[in-house]
């Protein structure tokens, strides 16, 4: 099985095709639509701004081409900034709008009550969807690894999947029909995150 890391410049893509090739998997590090449609799975990853990742995939060429393959029901991984891209908008964005494919807003978290952004390191997850595939034997209260100062707030609270808490409570897993999100780093987050990882892997 072929799954296609989109390379658009923004993310961790190593880290994550060595955790893909892990579970019998043959990660394919890509921008080009041809390699994209031969994978049976997608991911994008994603580490930066908002308003730079948009303009690089609109430069590459990029946008139609994940839209298209979300609508041919591929499963899609979503991770971190990857994951905000999806939305309609991000308030860290300056000019670009986002790819509309998850209803919904990127938002800021509050700098109060001593909370440090970006939200760095370990955090428990809320299981809410017992039923998410990507979930499947993951415990809940597991800790992931994450690093970001936004955070989805999506329009349809039924594609949360799991949430954290931090100053408040935030959507950390995303499932919509074949489309998955994180905002956490699961290549980075041990035995829980790889467990995701061949989740993912072994989706029809």
């Amino acid at each position: 099985m072929k799954i296609a890391i989109i390379d658009y410049g923004m993310g961790n893509i190593h880290s994550v095709a060595k955790a893909v090739a892990l579970f019998a998997a043959v990660p394919v590090i890509t921008n080009k639509k041809s390699e994209i449609d031969s994978c049976e799975k997608i991911v994008l990853p994603g580490v930066g701004a908002f308003d730079d990742a948009v303009a690089e995939l609109e430069k590459q060429d990029l946008i139609s081409v994940i839209k298209d393959q979300v609508n041919q029901k591929k499963p899609f991984l979503g991770i971190c900034l990857g994951m905000q891209l999806l939305f309609e908008s991000s308030q860290e964005a300056k000019i670009k709008k986002g790819l509309g494919i998850l209803g919904g807003q990127v938002v800021k978290f509050n700098a109060r009550d001593n909370l440090k952004i970006p939200h760095m390191g370990w955090n428990d997850l809320a299981v809410v969807a017992k039923d998410c595939p990507l979930l499947d034997a993951v415990d809940n209260n597991s800790q992931v690894y994450f690093c970001h100062s936004y955070y989805p707030k999506p329009t349809d609270k039924g594609v949360v999947a799991a949430t954290c808490d931090y100053g408040s409570e935030f959507a950390s897993v995303l499932w919509k029909d074949n489309v998955y999100g994180v905002q956490f780093h699961p290549e980075k987050s041990q035995a829980v995150g790889l467990k995701m990882i061949s989740n993912f892997v072994k989706l029809c």
